[in-house]
């Protein structure tokens, strides 16, 4: 892995100014939350995202449950952004440590219009309060942890992701744990719904603590990350999904700074 790169295109969008660039941090946003609920099946475009977003105009032949998915989605991802800069800044009261409680609030959100209340044989959960699962579910040929395991699991990783944050410094020590605690979540599947979009932005929420460019797991490559996700947990090897996750960070940076250079010689003809 390739860690020296992230560092050279991270001191390069700092040179360049790019994350100060007027509607870049916008984008950011709007690109995260509309690749992140497209992996789950939302079929709005990027544009129609952004319209949805910043103006409210719903697209044509739609269903309301995507544009729903995708509002829920961009709501949570500014919760946990809100909450990052407070504690940053220091007008929070609230720790640094990632808690269970932490988690279901993300999770809530991201159910809030399009969750159900499920009622179970051993009980009733409702995804819009973020409640753990009451039952044993699969995805494909994945199997996850039984449901009476997942509230230790979920308190043993808060624990050790804690810990984490308290130690980390580096470019690659903080990705590092932001992906970690993306896989360790997902693998755990707390929620009957949701899984994906709370693990992603509990990856963002770490890496805006630190004040570092947030992630995408881009749509196209959905196939790519879902077996990483699966050789990792086969081969009991994080690295594997740590190397597909730092491969799209730096798709995301290279990306931008090539429209960015190539924007501006093409305007060099003003000067």
């Amino acid at each position: 892995m390739n860690w020296e790169d992230l560092d050279i295109n991270t001191e390069k969008i700092e040179s360049l100014g790019l994350d100060k660039v007027i509607y870049f941090e916008q984008f950011n946003r709007i690109a995260i939350v509309h690749h992140s609920s497209a992996i789950e099946g939302s079929t709005l475009t990027l544009e129609e995202t952004t319209l949805l977003i910043n103006e409210g105009i719903t697209a044509r032949g739609k269903s309301i449950n995507e544009h729903l998915m995708v509002k829920d989605h961009y709501e949570a991802l500014l919760f946990i952004l809100e909450r990052a800069d407070n504690i940053i800044s220091g007008t929070s009261t609230q720790e640094r440590k990632i808690t269970d409680i932490f988690l279901k609030q993300i999770n809530a959100l991201v159910n809030k219009n399009t969750g159900q209340i499920r009622n179970t044989v051993l009980g009733v959960c409702d995804d819009t309060k973020g409640d753990f699962r009451l039952g044993n579910v699969s995805a494909g040929t994945t199997y996850f942890v039984n449901y009476d395991k997942v509230i230790n699991m979920v308190n043993e990783l808060c624990t050790k992701i804690s810990e984490r944050l308290n130690t980390v410094k580096t470019n690659e020590e903080i990705y590092q744990l932001s992906f970690d605690a993306h896989f360790y979540l997902v693998s755990i599947y707390p929620w009957f719904d949701g899984n994906g979009r709370t693990s992603r932005l509990l990856m963002n929420y770490i890496q805006a603590l630190y004040k570092k460019p947030l992630s995408i797991v881009f749509l196209e490559d959905k196939s790519v990350y879902i077996k990483a996700l699966n050789d990792s947990r086969e081969k009991d090897d994080v690295n594997i999904f740590r190397e597909f996750m730092l491969t799209q960070h730096l798709k995301y940076f290279k990306t931008e700074i090539s429209k960015f250079e190539k924007r501006n010689k093409g305007m060099s003809f003003l000067l």
